[in-house]
């Protein structure tokens, strides 16, 4: 199976940053395991700082991946554009958080792509993105 994870704004500091919130582990040395463990799967990485980039990478790879694991990072809380991006792809997404947002500050709770999305899943640290992709494996269709 095809799969892309695309991390959004911020997530490029994964071990640095907030480590209370987000863990001391760095994404590359988390998706070195997660290949590991999905050695039949195809998992790809991209990540951006920017909205474009990341609608852009949902449109390239929307037509020719199986699935798609989407922490838009803050971006999940302000972009219609994202929102309307994965309705626009016949891949499903599946969107995730290291942490569980709706224990955190109140502008987290509302999410403006969850409804375009195939599902969520937040709050179980980086286990999330393997969780996500075991969502995708099971997907009919």
């Amino acid at each position: 199976m095809k799969i892309v994870i695309i991390n959004g704004p911020n997530l490029n500091l994964l071990g640095k940053r907030e480590t209370g919130i987000y863990g001391n582990v760095p994404f590359d040395v988390f998706l070195e395991k997660l290949c590991a463990a999905y050695p039949d799967d195809d998992i790809e990485y991209f990540q951006s700082n920017h909205e474009g980039d990341i609608i852009d990478e949902l449109h390239r790879r929307g037509f020719e991946d199986a699935g798609i694991v989407l922490n838009a990072g803050a971006y999940t809380h302000t972009s219609i554009a994202i929102a309307d991006a994965i309705r626009a792809i016949n891949a499903p997404v599946v969107e995730v958080h290291i942490s569980n947002v709706a224990a955190r500050e109140d502008y987290r709770h509302v999410s403006m792509i969850s409804s375009a999305c195939k599902g969520v899943i937040a709050g179980f640290g980086l286990d999330s993105y393997r969780l996500a992709i075991e969502a995708l494996r099971n997907i009919e269709g």
